[in-house]
């Protein structure tokens, strides 16, 4: 019986320590997917062209 709690209590600790994840790395980009800010940005273009050419209209 001693063998088997033994054994049990191994399994356990192994069994934590395999389901422990790593920390993610650190990283300076402020955001997160970078191609999301190259669309936003690519977004506000339009909309500045398109009231542009709206007040070039008038």
């Amino acid at each position: 019986m001693k063998i088997f709690k033994l054994t049990i209590a191994l399994l356990m600790l192994i069994s934590i320590d395999l389901a422990a994840q790593p920390t993610p790395p650190d990283s300076n980009n402020p955001a997160p997917i970078p191609g999301l800010a190259l669309l936003a940005a690519a977004g506000a273009a339009v909309g500045v062209k398109k009231v542009y050419d709206q007040k070039k209209q008038s």
